[in-house]
């Protein structure tokens, strides 16, 4: 995207994700094409399937452009998370966000065992307990020679909880760790963590950006141009690479990501203010709310407080299970960040013993907010009349 005397010289982000990664040339078909190839003619840039696609590099592209820096786009969001993991030397530290999403968590249980990670797991909500314990881990004896890395989600998954991001990505540079954030939940259109001097960024594609439940992708962007290639060599070694197809819908939908992420946050809001004055409620986890503990510090690191919510109901797992069993418009299933909406109790699943049995994780989509809320209503009756 060229930016001459005539046109704008700063873009809103909404604008960009409309535009980035599209073919300029006169007489250019106005989307990037899908490249259905698995090799290519000797001689050009290009070479083979597992390290080359122009589908890839339009998406890339507008990635990065929302991001600030260099995107890579993985087969999966786990694909995207062990890459950047796996930079980090045997035996390294890492310490990471004990509400880091499930996958996340077991994938350092796993490299923990085999001994290929050395493990912490912090409350990042807590700024200073959590320095405290990048502290502990910089000044461990094999830290020097095998690294250490941070590793932060806000808002977190599925607590919701707010890290703050500059300072704990300050404080971990200052004790020689790296620092990666997943910036999933809140999107690059709401959250800048390679502003605030992250080393690296990661998403889960599948979510928000790509927005449709159709795929499964991940990403990782960065501004450091040996680190780009480290993760570049983990994608191909690993075969850790995304269809075309799948990364051309992501692209698509990355185009509308503005307006979708407008009308779930404002429902989003909505449904969490109504949840808060509805009698079975016990409590409501979301950032918007004046209440909640890092609403001050969320208002101040994100431009707005996502499409994601959490609620715990009256009478435990098993209310908490009626109510998913109840709905009737809103879908009980595991994801987010699609067009529909989705909920379910998080504690059901595996490694998830620690969130309380009854919290129910929701994701708020595109349906009407009066219609959304009829259905958790109805549902909490019928849940909590059994």
């Amino acid at each position: 995207m060229t930016h001459g005397d005539d046109r704008r010289t700063s873009l809103d982000p909404s604008t960009l994700a409309v535009h980035l990664g599209r073919p300029e040339a006169p007489g250019a078909p106005v989307n990037a094409a899908v490249e259905l190839s698995a090799t290519f003619r000797a001689g050009g840039a290009q070479t083979y399937g597992r390290d080359d696609n122009s589908t890839w590099d339009a998406f890339e592209v507008a990635l990065g452009g929302l991001e600030g820096g260099t995107a890579l786009v993985f087969g999966s969001g786990m694909a995207a998370i062990a890459a950047v993991l796996e930079t980090v030397a045997v035996g390294g530290w890492v310490v990471a966000a004990g509400d880091a999403y499930n996958g996340t968590r077991r994938f350092l249980a796993d490299a923990a065992e085999r001994g290929r990670l050395a493990v912490r797991s912090a409350d990042v909500a807590d700024t200073d307990a959590t320095l405290a314990m990048c502290e502990e881990v910089a000044s461990a004896p094999n830290r020097r020679s095998s690294g250490g890395m941070l590793w932060l989600e806000s808002p977190t998954n599925p607590l919701l909880a707010i890290a703050d991001l500059p300072a704990l990505i300050d404080g971990a540079h200052g004790l020689g760790l790296t620092v990666a954030v997943d910036n999933t939940f809140a999107s690059p259109l709401l959250q800048s963590p390679l502003e605030m001097g992250a080393d690296v960024v990661v998403h889960s594609v599948t979510k928000l950006i790509s927005g449709h439940s159709d795929v499964v992708l991940g990403a990782a962007v960065t501004r450091s141009p040996e680190l780009i290639e480290q993760l570049r060599t983990r994608r191909s070694l690993h075969g850790a690479v995304p269809g075309p197809m799948e990364t051309f819908l992501a692209l698509r939908g990355l185009r509308t990501l503005a307006v979708r992420l407008e009308r779930s946050q404002a429902s989003a809001a909505d449904l969490a203010e109504r949840l808060m004055a509805r009698a079975g409620v016990s409590g409501v986890r979301y950032p918007g709310l004046p209440d909640h503990p890092g609403h001050k510090l969320a208002a101040r690191q994100m431009r707005g407080f996502g499409t994601m919510l959490a609620f715990e109901v009256s009478g435990g797992a098993e209310v908490a299970e009626a109510v998913c069993q109840s709905v009737q418009l809103i879908t009980p299933g595991t994801s987010l960040g699609g067009v529909e909406s989705l909920i379910e109790r998080r504690a059901r699943w595996s490694g998830e013993s620690h969130l309380p049995p009854a919290l129910l994780r929701l994701s708020v989509g595109l349906e009407h907010p009066d219609d959304l809320w009829w259905d958790l209503d109805q549902a909490l009756v019928r849940a909590q009349a059994t």
